[in-house]
Order: structure tokens, then sequence, then C-alpha cells
């Protein structure tokens, strides 16, 4: 890798315009002198394509379509793209200064990795940071549990991704994690400790806050998925219980945040009953579930309270 190889960043977009343009300017105001950037709107209609037209001069490219979705938009990004290093950042989330530069240094240390990621901060709709999502030195066994990465941290290296394979359409919730898995059975993946590169907006209409049971459908998808991949199978051994824990407290996790405490205290159980360190430090999440039916308003108020001052986005799971 040269000291300065081309990177390629790819925003997916539709009907974002409140955000998009604190995005663009994100990257544009990265200091790295060997940048591409790609924006790749679903013909939207609120005036995100006005947004664009303003910094057209500035970008590699920019489209504006229908599309099949966001991992159609995306997939239609990496195609696009020239970058020996490639990432992705949603219309609503931001980078960090020097998160490109920072990327593309771990990437040369770690020669071995084929994608780098650090902790993700979470910010509300007007920017303002409320948490930090950390992470830790997770490798493929990891993600088969359903440890979660914070994707608008991640980048990657352009041939593992093209060797993985882009991003599988069918999948619009977990999209991100499912790449993971694949490109984690071709390359190390490395976490950057003590850095964040990134920030993910939490908003009413984020699909991690206003559309929570596809997550948990999906895990289990991915479980099934991987179960029938021969790829997986050395890998699955002795580990069946707890990547089902890890997909039973996933959609646990969601479905008390939409809203179904009593579902999601049976999903607590399906997880305990495979696994029972999945759920451990879900303790007071539990507790909730358990009494929310009950009326025991103080506690609803204490654990909103909690949500609150530590939301626990996807990714912090």
């Amino acid at each position: 890798m040269s000291d300065y190889p081309l990177v390629s960043i790819i925003t997916p977009s539709y009907n974002q315009a409140a955000f998009l343009e604190q995005t663009i300017q994100s990257v544009l105001q990265q200091e790295y002198p060997n940048l591409e950037y790609w924006v790749i709107d679903g013909a939207s209609t609120d005036g995100s394509v006005e947004i664009i037209k303003k910094y057209a001069g500035s970008l590699a490219g920019w489209v504006s379509e229908k599309d099949q979705g966001q991992a159609h938009a995306i997939n239609k990004g990496f195609e696009l793209a020239h970058g020996e290093v490639i990432a992705w950042l949603n219309s609503d989330d931001l980078y960090k200064p020097d998160a490109v530069s920072s990327a593309v240094k771990a990437l040369q240390v770690h020669p071995e990795a084929g994608m780098v990621f650090t902790d993700v901060e979470s910010i509300d709709a007007h920017g303002e940071a409320f948490n930090l999502m950390h992470y830790g030195d997770w490798g493929l066994h990891d993600l088969m549990t359903f440890h979660i990465i914070g994707q608008p941290a991640v980048f990657m290296r352009r041939s593992v991704l093209e060797q993985a394979g882009h991003l599988d359409l069918s999948y619009k919730y977990l999209l991100d994690h499912h790449l993971w898995l694949r490109m984690g059975l071709r390359a190390d993946i490395q976490y950057i400790p003590n850095q964040v590169w990134a920030a993910a907006r939490m908003h009413p209409g984020a699909k991690n806050v206003s559309q929570t049971q596809g997550f948990g459908i999906e895990a289990y998808h991915l479980v099934k998925w991987m179960m029938e991949a021969p790829a997986f199978l050395p890998h699955i051994h002795q580990r069946s219980k707890q990547i089902w824990a890890g997909a039973h407290r996933l959609n646990a996790f969601y479905l008390l945040d939409g809203g179904q405490p009593a579902q999601a205290l049976k999903a607590y159980w399906r997880a305990f009953w495979q696994y029972p360190p999945a759920v451990f430090k879900d303790w007071r999440r539990i507790l909730y579930a358990a009494f929310a039916p009950l009326g025991f308003q103080n506690l609803k108020k204490d654990y909103l309270e909690r949500r609150k001052t530590r939301y626990q986005y996807k990714d912090k799971l």
C-alpha cells in the first residue's frame, strides 16, 4: 500500500435533506490528499438533490435515480469506486476530523486486516453527542455471535471486499453485518482502540429507531445462512448455542425498544436457555421487560432515563 492510497467514500441517500449537507461536509473536510467521494441518491423529493448539486464540483460523481434500497445504492457506489480503500457513510452520519487518514494508517500498520474499525459516537438529531459506543478486539467468531460493529467507522480493503462480494439486497437491517461475516472469512478484522472515526445519528426516522422488528428477523436469517454455508462449518463447531443465543438477544433488544416487553422477555429467555452468559449484561433491560406490563412507572422512568443518557444502539450489542 502506498503512503496515500486512493480512498473511495460512498454516501447512499434518500430523503435525508435535514442531515445530508452535514454528512457531505464531514467527508469533504477530511485532510487527506487522495480521496474520491460518490453520492448515490435514490430519487429524493425533499431537496436533497439541490444539496448534492451545491457540492457537485467537489464530488467524484453523483446520481439521483430510483433504486432497490440502501444496499442497492451502496453496491452502485462500489461499482463506481476506484479506491484501494473503501467505506460508506450514510446520509445522516458524520466522519470525525482525520478519520480517513487515521484509517489508512491503521490499514498500513495491519496489512493482514481486511477491515479496520473504531468506537462510534452517538449523536442526536441536532448533532449533540450523548454516548460513546465501545466495541472490542472482535474477530469472526465474535461477529458470528452477534457482536455488532458500528458501520460508520469501518474502512475496508478493496481487495478483500471484492473477494467477499458486495451487499446482499435481501438484507435491509443487518446488511453490513452480513458483509463483515463474509469478509471475516477471508481476512482479519482489526479494532483500533482509543480512537473515534465517526458519529452515528439517532433520530426518529432512523431504521434502528423506527423499524426495530426487522433486526431480529434478519438475525435469525443470518444464523440459518451460517449453519448452511460450508465455509462456516469449521467455525460453528461447539459454538451453535452461542450463535443462537446472540440472535435471540439481538431480537430481544429490538423488541423491547419497539415497545413489546413481553415478546422481548421471551426472546431473552430463549437466549438464556441457549447460553446464559449472553444475557447477563442486559439484566436492567430484562428487569424492565419483566415489570413494564405491570405498570411500574418508576421503573419505566428509570429505564427511559438510562436509555437517554446511555443509549444502546444496535452497534453497542
